[in-house]
């Protein structure tokens, strides 16, 4: 066997029976346009996205699903997949045609798709057991630091107003009430075609924030 597919198997840390699947999953379609990893990129997407859904199912069972949804496409996206690629110094062990060898071959497009194809390959070698344990080998630290970041109000409103009207939301500070030591700030904001709301907190930005919400709320976005 070629040694440096015998050096990305231990990588890998799996075996295969049939090492067509190996060679088939590092082809690139640039090197060979009939027998390349097209096919079994298709089906590691698949694979992939079925062992992290489960994983993530079991590990977080209290989170909303909305949470999960974005934590398994930050899972599968193909930032991940280019990081683990990067971690496997896949882009070493691909085959591709020598017009893609020196301008593409650390490709992020290229190293990901590869990833997801051997994927696939591992799961038509050795079934669904060992394509989990190939995905929560490498996958098992990026599930455990997945965080999802909320867009606060003020920013989802802006995003919003910029997006469909070019402007930005405008807050106009209403008033201040309540003691010194405990007050009350009121404010207001509008975005073009849209009745002023006002939003209150125990600080203008507070104050801001609420109001954002209310309207975002009231336009339904």
């Amino acid at each position: 066997m070629d040694k440096h597919l015998k050096e990305l198997e231990n990588i890998l840390k799996y075996s295969f029976k049939n090492k067509d699947l190996l060679n088939r999953a590092l082809t690139h379609k640039s090197f060979d346009n009939s027998k390349n990893n097209e096919k079994l990129e298709f089906l590691g997407d698949r694979v992939l996205g079925l062992i992290i859904s489960k994983k993530l199912l079991e590990k977080f069972p209290k989170e909303k699903e909305g949470i999960i949804d974005k934590k398994f496409a930050n899972l599968v996206n193909k930032k991940t997949c280019i990081n683990i690629a990067k971690k496997l110094n896949l882009k070493k062990f691909l085959y591709l045609g020598s017009s893609h060898k020196n301008l593409e071959r650390s490709s992020n497009k290229i190293v990901s798709d590869s990833l997801e194809a051997l994927v696939g390959a591992i799961f038509l070698d050795g079934g669904l057991k060992q394509s989990e344990r190939f995905i929560l080998n490498f996958w098992e630290t990026y599930i455990d630091k997945s965080v999802v970041t909320l867009i606060d109000s003020k920013t989802k409103l802006q995003e919003y107003s910029l997006k469909k009207y070019k402007k930005l939301p405008k807050y106009t500070f209403f008033k201040r009430t309540g003691p010194q030591h405990q007050p009350i700030f009121k404010t207001e904001v509008e975005i073009p075609e849209s009745k002023k709301i006002i939003g209150v907190g125990s600080s203008k930005k507070n104050a801001q924030q609420n109001a954002a919400e209310k309207l975002i709320k009231f336009l339904n976005i």
